[in-house]
């Protein structure tokens, strides 16, 4: 999980750090895990655009990602750890006993020929998934569900993972990335360690150019544009624009926007840090 720098030959070297791809063993994925995946550009169904600077990019093919895990009672070797261009973790294809091939999360430290298992009863060592029930305190953890089956939406991104804090009676308490404690039904799953890739956050694009690759078009500050087009914008020489502000006038920068009377507020312990 290396980071790799460039000698500065070009301008789009100079300031370039990106990964040295050191862990990837397979260069082109399995086929029958393959699907097609369209680039809206930001437009939604009636065809007009509803987020802006988006556009372009390389074509993809989306990788099926097994987020729920629910193949129980069966071994799996890991066949390939790859690279999946729609995330910036690592993606892992594991074969089962049986024969059945799925892509998963690759959590770090997973090796190639490591054999993994999911269901009750499973030693919690890297890259099993367990009930939080069946979790030793303490346990770091991934790929955790917020509703029993529904598979993994939480701790999925490179480098991150949370922590089991306690149990109290049918939840468990979670330490998440973002600083937040929550409470998690203990019938959830968790997959044990932290995701892969953990140097995503340090590596650097070097030139626009890489940023239109990814899909990204280039983004005007609000306070370069006319009192017409934008809260910011507009005044006599290199105004600030006042409060920050989106383009529709909502404030930014602080503003809180999670409804105080969300059901799910009850499940949080302790706040995110700002």
């Amino acid at each position: 999980m290396a980071l790799r720098k460039f000698k500065p030959v070009t301008p789009g070297t100079r300031h370039k750090v990106i990964s040295a791809f050191d862990e990837i063993t397979a260069s082109t994925p399995e086929k029958s895990l393959l699907a097609p995946l369209k680039s809206s550009g930001g437009r939604n169904n009636q065809g007009r655009m509803t987020v802006r600077y988006r556009g372009g990019g390389h074509k993809r093919m989306y990788r099926i990602i097994d987020f729920k895990r629910d193949k129980d009672n069966f071994a799996a070797t890991v066949k390939t750890i790859e690279y999946d261009p729609n995330r910036n973790a690592r993606i892992a294809l594991v074969v089962y006993a049986d024969g059945e091939k799925r892509y998963i999360i690759a959590p770090v430290g997973l090796k190639v020929g490591q054999r993994i298992q999911s269901g009750k009863g499973v030693p919690p060592e890297i890259g099993n998934t367990l009930f939080l029930s069946d979790l030793p305190l303490g346990t770091i953890v991934h790929n955790i569900e917020l509703t029993p089956g529904q598979g993994a939406i939480m701790a999925r991104s490179a480098g991150s993972s949370a922590q089991l804090l306690a149990r109290e009676g049918k939840y468990a308490v979670l330490k998440l990335p973002s600083g937040e404690t929550r409470m998690v039904l203990v019938i959830c799953r968790a997959t044990v360690g932290s995701v892969s890739n953990p140097d995503a956050q340090n590596e650097s694009h070097g030139k626009a150019g890489r940023k239109r690759w990814l899909g990204r078009r280039p983004r005007n500050r609000g306070v370069a544009m006319n009192p017409v087009d934008h809260p910011m914008g507009g005044g006599e020489g290199k105004n600030s624009g006042g409060h920050p502000r989106s383009r529709k006038g909502l404030l930014a920068k602080g503003k809180k926007t999670r409804n105080p009377k969300k059901t799910t507020s009850k499940f949080i312990v302790e706040r995110r840090k700002k």
